[in-house]
């Protein structure tokens, strides 16, 4: 038992497979008792809601009967409870209850019990909104200074706050540059909202300036505000914090000034009402909550902070003052004052854990007695030792839960690629525009020297190659009994693959005697494909846009020595150039130089040179092995061909940006093909014929415009999906990697 452990004073456990978050503990009067006594309210996702009063006969009894004033289920889940003054002609607390499309304010009171079960409490509806979008939190206070009454700010998943002046709908304002929602709060002191954006910077927007803003009808506001329509929504000052953030709580004691706390994954901040950081802690653990609380030395703030590892540490500004272990992680933290007792922490945790502790120590009375003394009897203990020893040695022995490594494998696998392409192509649903695809053949043999049940055997190719089939299943090997598969591997895509190694592999179980049904065990194999397989010979060409340079520190090869398959025999001794044609791309040349250690390889398409780039750098490697020579190298001298990458990128994101635009015509078009339709309409059935004042004129027209962009958006979706865009960054960025 730690001797730093929160003192559990009461608890409970809240139903079964429920979850609980941050917004979903809340501690006030709600009942409004007028004993200044709090109650804790807690919701679920389940759509649970519970008001506890803990009055524990002794500090750590579980919850009673009568420890649970009311539990009602909701039909929506339970996002948030907050409790504030939201009905208006009257001061006295109410319970507000957020749900994904509902937000709810309820009056508990409790009703003088006559008989031994004591008082009984009930919640009434005063209002509800029904919301137009997800909600994700809320925050209330009394917004541009009002007196007397709490007004609501709902944050919508999609970036908007919607504020509620209890009984109506006020206004709603989007945030600019919203991508994901975070932490909301309002600082009643500079009548102003803080939240932390995706940007990971704090924003704090006055209440003022998104009442005047432009309302926020549609997400396109921020186009509107670019055009100059209406009043733009800025921030008051930004604070970059450089982290996520879980949650934001505005606190100003008596005896301590205006601050803004912020909790982020790896510190916490406390910043003035500026925005200037006053402080802030750098933790070395994960928090997963925090609640600021008043502190007794003047200037100073207390802050609870809840971690993964189920510990409560307890800040003075940045001094850690105590640490206690909990036995659950906290996801909400609160400190509440009950009748017995004041200053109480109340943890909720996600799977529904309600803890009520205090910090505290528990010594331990515990006193080992005194043994009683006798003589050793040394050769005694070296036996005991002996045979302590010789089961420690048997102990730590390899058990045989896992198969011990042999020098042989169990199982064995070989892939063979035949030297000539298939008679009759395999290619089935190819996109290459081509008039032949062809394909070659790939045989595997599984070999075993055991009896193994449920083989799998697994071929991949990298795309857009492709298998006629690419999994074989063995339901028994046999030993010494070889089985075989064979695939065709084709050229599917439309543009030229990275590269032409596949891969196989077969999985199996091996059993032991601790492990009956088996232990799993791998064996793989690679395989290359030959470069027959996506392109064939052509006439070399003198002109090329892009050119690579490779230089190497060996003579220069005769090119028919490399790539024999390519060059037909010819008379002359040396071939210094060689055409390739790829069946999904264009023409490459490589050309060697007679005099000098250099190779040129161009096409008219960049990312083209990579797969001939990659081919020709391995025939030379094998070239060399072959001759015994192990310190060949090739090198790129010339300059990154970035310039090329991002030529690649801005006409995939022009073609997208195109795309777009073309969406949102044809969605103009289909609505004025609607609207001239049902005028149409209206005119054919009149009783008394009218003209059709050119009607059906404009109405071929917006089809002709319509089928046009249909057609415009289809071949720019196809355009940003062949090789010159996704798939020829794999490429180019291989490329660029290796040069």
């Amino acid at each position: 038992m730690s001797l730093f452990k929160a003192r559990d004073w009461w608890s409970a456990s809240l139903g079964e497979k429920e979850e609980f978050d941050q917004g979903c503990l809340c501690v006030a009067d709600v009942d409004n008792s007028g004993t200044a006594h709090d109650k804790i309210i807690v919701g679920s996702f389940s759509g649970y809601l519970r008001i506890f009063s803990p009055h524990p006969l002794k500090p750590g009894d579980g919850m009673q009967a009568e420890d649970l004033l009311l539990e009602v289920q909701l039909r929506d889940p339970v996002l948030q409870v907050e409790v504030g003054k939201f009905v208006s002609g009257t001061e006295i607390l109410h319970l507000a209850v957020l749900h994904p499309r509902k937000l709810c304010v309820y009056s508990v009171s409790g009703t003088l019990g006559n008989v031994e079960h004591g008082n009984q409490y009930q919640m009434k509806l005063m209002y509800e909104h029904n919301l137009q979008r997800t909600a994700c939190s809320m925050t209330h206070g009394p917004f541009g200074g009002v007196k007397g009454r709490d007004l609501i700010c709902i944050q919508s998943m999609d970036g908007m706050l919607m504020f509620f002046e209890q009984e109506s709908y006020a206004f709603g304002r989007y945030l600019p540059g919203f991508l994901l929602p975070g932490p909301l709060s309002y600082s009643p002191k500079t009548d102003s909202f803080v939240t932390v954006s995706s940007s990971r910077q704090v924003e704090s927007y006055k209440y003022q300036v998104l009442a005047v803003a432009t309302d926020a009808d549609s997400r396109k506001e921020n186009e509107q505000q670019k055009m100059g329509a209406g009043k733009k929504v800025v921030a008051d000052w930004i604070l970059n914090i450089g982290e996520q953030a879980l949650d934001i709580s505005i606190v100003s004691f008596n005896q301590t000034s205006f601050s803004i706390f912020v909790l982020g994954e790896r510190n916490f901040f406390c910043l003035k009402e500026s925005g200037q950081i006053r402080f802030m802690k750098k933790l070395d653990y994960s928090p997963s909550c925090f609640h600021p609380y008043s502190s007794v030395n003047d200037g100073t703030i207390n802050t609870l902070v809840g971690n993964h590892n189920n510990m409560l540490l307890v800040y003075q500004d940045v001094t850690l003052k105590w640490a206690a272990q909990l036995s659950q992680t906290p996801v909400a933290v609160k400190v509440a004052n009950f009748q017995d007792l004041k200053g109480v922490i109340v943890t909720l945790s996600e799977s529904g854990q309600l803890q009520c502790s205090y910090l505290g120590t528990d010594p331990s009375l515990f006193q080992v007695p005194k043994v009683e003394s006798r003589d050793i009897n040394y050769e005694d203990l070296d036996v005991e030792m002996k045979e302590l020893q010789r089961i420690i040695k048997e102990a730590t022995k390899t058990q045989d839960i896992l198969p011990k490594m042999e020098k042989d494998d169990d199982l064995t696998l070989v892939a063979t690629v035949l030297p000539d392409l298939d008679s009759v192509s395999q290619a089935v649903d190819g996109e290459v525009e081509s008039e032949v695809i062809p394909s070659v053949s790939v045989k595997l043999c599984v070999r075993s020297r055991l009896t193994l049940q449920k083989a799998v055997l697994l071929i991949s190719t990298p795309p857009p190659l492709a298998l006629t089939q690419d999994q074989f299943i063995f339901d028994s090997l046999e030993p010494g009994v070889s089985k075989t598969a064979s695939a065709s591997v084709f050229l599917k895509g439309n543009y030229p693959p990275a590269d032409l190694e596949g891969s196989a592999v077969v999985s199996y179980s091996k059993p032991t005697e601790l492990n009956p049904e088996g232990v799993p065990r791998i064996v793989q194999c690679k395989f290359r494909l030959p470069l027959k397989l996506v392109c064939f010979p052509v006439q070399p060409s003198k002109v090329a846009n892009h050119k690579l340079t490779i230089d190497t520190n060996k003579p220069p090869v005769n090119l028919i020595n490399l790539f024999p398959e390519f060059i037909d025999q010819v008379e002359e001794d040396q071939v210094s150039v060689v055409g390739f044609q790829l069946l999904a791309g264009q023409k490459v040349t490589l050309l060697a130089s007679k005099t000098s250690q250099r190779y040129r390889i161009q096409s008219e398409q960049f990312e083209d040179l990579w797969l001939i780039t990659r081919e020709f750098i391995l025939r030379f490697q094998d070239y060399f092995l072959k001759q015994g020579i192990k310190d060949f190298t090739c090198s790129f001298s010339g300059p990154v061909p970035l310039q090329e990458y991002f030529e690649l990128i801005d006409q995939h994101f022009e073609l997208r940006l195109n795309g777009e635009k073309y969406e949102a015509l044809l969605s103009e078009r289909a609505v004025q093909f609607r609207a001239i339709q049902r005028l149409l309409l209206t005119r054919f059935k009149d009783k008394t014929p009218t003209p059709l004042q050119n009607l059906d004129t404009l109405l071929d027209g917006t089809y002709r415009q319509q089928r046009s962009y249909t057609g415009l958006q289809t071949h720019l979706f196809f355009g940003w999906r062949n090789a010159s865009a996704d798939e020829v960054t794999q490429s180019t960025m291989i490329f660029l990697t290796h040069f």
